[in-house]
C-alpha cells in the first residue's frame, strides 16, 4: 500500500472513530432524558440498548457493560437497584412469549412481568433475565445464565436455568 493510502485509511479511521463516539454519547444522552438514569450511572462500553414503552430506572453507582439490552414493555418496569453490576451481552426483558403453548397456532399467549434488580447484585457476562424476575440484594448471577425464577438475597446462581450454588458465607466468618 502506498504511503500516501495509509494516511487516507488512518485520516478515516480517525473521523469514523470520533464520529461513532459522538453518536453513542447522544444515543446515551436521550436514554437519559427518557428514562430515569442515576447521574452517576454509567454505560460502560458501545451498543447499549434501552427500549419500550415501559420504565426503566437505572440506579446510582450501577453500571451496565456493552452490547447489552434492556426492554420494557408498556405498563411494565425494569428496576436496577444502587451499585449493581451489569456485565456484557446481558438480555432483560419484561415480555416474551409463552415457550409452553402451540407454536403451529396463531393465538401466541405472552409472559409479562417486571424485573426488579435490587441493591449491590453482579450479573455476569451472556445473561438472559427473563419477564417477572426479582434478584435479590447482594446476590450474584454466574456468566450464561437463563434466570427463570426469582433469586434468594445474599446468594449465587448460575446456570440454564439458573439454580442456586451456594449461598454467600462472609457472615459466617
Amino acid at each position: 500500500m502506498r504511503l500516501f493510502e495509509k494516511i487516507v485509511n488512518k485520516i478515516a479511521l480517525s473521523l469514523y472513530m470520533r464520529g461513532r463516539a459522538v453518536y453513542i454519547a447522544n444515543r446515551y444522552r436521550e436514554f437519559r432524558a427518557r428514562y430515569s438514569i442515576e447521574e452517576s450511572f454509567r454505560f460502560n462500553g458501545e451498543d447499549v440498548l434501552l427500549y419500550g414503552e415501559g420504565s426503566i430506572v437505572l440506579g446510582k453507582e450501577s453500571y451496565i457493560g456493552e452490547h447489552s439490552t434492556i426492554y420494557a414493555h408498556p405498563g411494565y418496569r425494569v428496576e436496577v437497584g444502587k451499585k449493581c453490576q451489569i456485565s456484557h451481552n446481558v438480555r432483560i426483558y419484561t415480555q416474551s412469549l409463552q415457550a409452553d403453548v402451540d407454536l403451529s397456532s396463531d393465538i401466541r399467549e405472552e409472559k409479562l412481568g417486571n424485573v426488579i434488580v435490587e441493591d449491590f447484585v453482579w450479573i455476569g457476562a451472556n445473561v438472559m433475565i427473563n419477564p417477572g424476575i426479582r434478584i435479590g440484594r447482594n446476590s450474584i448471577v454466574g456468566a450464561n445464565s437463563v434466570v427463570t425464577k426469582d433469586i434468594d438475597p445474599d446468594s449465587i446462581y448460575g446456570g440454564v436455568p439458573s439454580k442456586l450454588i451456594r449461598r454467600k458465607r462472609y457472615r459466617d466468618a
